[in-house]
């Protein structure tokens, strides 16, 4: 073959919709967190190591690119490796810290496992197609046996639900990206994740096509576990950047909702409402990169500004540090899906599409779409709360240590970073009308579906499907109601206050000198949480009493934990396993010739007899 037919037949870059889709949600994060990681990288380490992150930070972006972009399926695996080792030497990147190598040795295990699962299911596909060619591929994936199809849909299922972080695959996410340099962890939670629901797009909608019904509802089902189980983690902890890798893992659920509703859809023929749910599922992939990646990076002008990530230990930044707090109040919203932010309008199309998709169904499937409905509702309640704790503790009240108050503003390239996201927030929020119907281009390309006179976009301010008289958005009269309402409220208390005042401070319940100990902390927050959920969070607590006295205390120490269930019930179990099986080869192996000649005696009779027998 000569180097032109190889390079025709591996290298091969198609811009279709769903790769220019993917290719603009990876460069409106990296950009500016490249930006960003100029200042943030600046005195935290030497100009040598500065210069090498950079460039793998490069690289990384550049294999996240080539990812998406390729058509060939020996070209994406060797892309998809590629990205993978360059994103674990960014987790290591402070290999001096035992934490980091910790977690980088979770992180490439078990991404390397999800691409075993995708080998095993790419050479399924070659020995049916005899190509690598996603063409090829997709043409003799139509007469694909339908067992066949099912065990290629697993294997790409926990291939790419590794990466993306789909419970119980999640465990290594909130390892890696709280120890990533923050502008890594902007890229790792807001873009790298998202390559993976690409693969499962690609390779589960656009080459394979779904027939199968129990596909979407498997998903689903996965999804509404994610979504739950990410926010209740991500509500419970102190360290503001692993409370951030836990509601990615929420996010995921959110986003594969629509995309398992669109599977479901497909599977019954509704292509429309197919259509719709895949295009909520792609909007929230977006808003998630944007807003997302918007707070990492708050979370890293925290750190850098005050050099910890325990919330317990912060309060009072929005006077020291506004702009970074009126950026994550930003990302706060957005990711809470409050009006008339990017979070809202997506998860709204993703309601919508339930409904709708409810509404159209009969049987079993009204409950069942209605139930996701509801879990989806919950996880967006349970989301803003997540994040009232951590703006309030972290930004609101009085500093409650020395890292707080010593606090500053980061550097002018944090900041513009910082600042970039937070419009697109806003942006993608005001201007969903504007945005929506390419991303039903991009629906339908990748579902197979043609969407001519299926126009999802009125004009700049309702979104109304035109098959359907039920789903109507207008984020911009949201937004101008709001104001209204404001301005409203601003002139009857104008028309209405007293014109004296006696100020006074704030009613303390009859204590006196109180200080920063007597605040809110984020523990005693989540409490309520904790006792709600305490079924599966099994939480656990250690007192420590010290004092003068049986009558008299001097101090007492007070610790709360909860149970990581997946991680002692499911991965320490294996993980015991496998030692205890590398411990017996250890017996088979003494070191001994004889012992190894004899081993090679039986191997070769026992080959000899399954000669004979076949």
């Amino acid at each position: 073959m000569s180097m032109s037919n190889l390079f025709n037949n591996i290298i091969l870059f198609p811009i279709d919709p769903l790769s220019l889709f993917f290719l603009a949600t990876i460069l409106i994060v990296t950009i500016p967190s490249f930006v960003y990681s100029f200042g943030y990288l600046k005195k935290e380490y030497s100009p040598a190591k500065i210069l090498i992150g950079q460039i793998l930070t490069f690289l990384f972006v550049l294999s996240m690119l080539v990812v998406v972009t390729v058509s060939n399926m020996l070209a994406f695996l060797v892309a998809w490796e590629i990205m993978s080792l360059l994103s674990y030497f960014l987790v290591v990147f402070d290999s001096e810290h035992e934490k980091s190598i910790r977690a980088g040795t979770i992180y490439v295990v078990m991404t390397h496992a999800g691409t075993a699962f995708l080998i095993a299911a790419f050479l399924i596909l070659y020995k049916h197609a005899h190509s690598f060619d996603f063409k090829l591929v997709k043409m003799a994936s139509q007469s694909l046996p339908a067992y066949i199809k099912n065990i290629v849909f697993i294997f790409l299922l926990i291939g790419f639900g590794t990466k993306a972080g789909i419970v119980p695959l999640h465990i290594w996410l909130p390892y890696a990206h709280p120890q990533a340099p923050s502008h890594i962890s902007s890229m790792m939670s807001g873009v790298m994740i998202k390559t993976a629901i690409y693969g499962l797009i690609r390779f589960v909608l656009y080459l394979l096509g779904v027939n199968n019904t129990w596909w979407g509802t498997l998903i689903l089902v996965l999804a509404i576990i994610s979504c739950l189980v990410g926010v209740i983690y991500a509500l419970m902890d102190q360290d503001l950047k692993k409370l951030l890798a836990y509601s990615s893992v929420e996010n995921i659920g959110i986003i594969l909702l629509g995309v398992g509703l669109a599977m479901y859809f497909m599977s019954k023929n509704m292509a429309y409402w197919a259509i719709l749910a895949l295009l909520a599922g792609l909007y929230h992939l977006i808003n998630h990169a944007i807003f997302k990646g918007l707070l990492f990076l708050c979370a890293g002008s925290v750190y850098k500004a005050t050099g910890t990530r325990n919330m317990e230990k912060l309060g009072g930044l929005i006077r020291t540090m506004p702009l970074t707090a009126f950026c994550f109040l930003i990302g706060a919203m957005g990711i809470s899906a409050l009006p008339p932010l990017n979070g809202f309008v997506s998860e709204w199309l993703a309601l919508q599409a339930f409904f709708m998709g409810a509404w159209h169904i009969a049987g079993d499937g009204k409950v069942f779409l209605g139930f996701c409905a509801a879990m989806l509702a919950l996880t967006s309640g349970l989301a803003a709360a997540c994040f009232v704790k951590a703006f309030g503790i972290i930004f609101l009240a009085k500093p409650r240590s020395d890292y707080a108050v010593k606090a500053v503003e980061v550097p002018i390239s944090m900041r513009i970073g910082m600042l970039f996201l937070a419009g697109l927030t806003i942006i993608f929020g005001l201007g969903a009308a504007i945005i929506i119907n390419p991303l039903s281009q991009v629906a339908g390309f990748s579902l197979g579906v043609n969407t001519t006179g299926l126009d999802f976009s009125l004009n700049n301010i309702t979104i109304q499907p035109l098959a359907g008289n039920k789903a109507v958005l207008a984020p911009l009269i949201i937004a101008l109601i709001l104001i209204l309402c404001g301005l409203l409220g601003f002139a009857v208390y104008r028309a209405f206050r007293k014109k004296t005042s006696i100020p006074y401070n704030t009613w303390d319940c009859g204590y006196y000198q109180l200080d920063e100990r007597h605040e809110y902390t984020a523990t005693g927050f989540s409490k309520p949480f904790r006792i709600a959920f305490s079924f599966f969070l099994r939480p656990y607590r250690a007192t420590k009493k010290i004092g003068d006295s049986f009558y008299h205390i001097r101090s007492m120490t007070y610790e709360t934990h909860t149970t990581l269930v997946f991680k002692k019930y499911i991965y320490e179990p294996a993980l015991g396993l496998t030692f205890k099986s590398a411990r017996f080869m250890r017996r088979i192996q003494p070191g001994s010739i004889h012992v190894y000649l004899a081993y090679i005696a039986i191997t070769i009779f026992l080959l000899i007899l399954f000669v004979r027998k076949f």
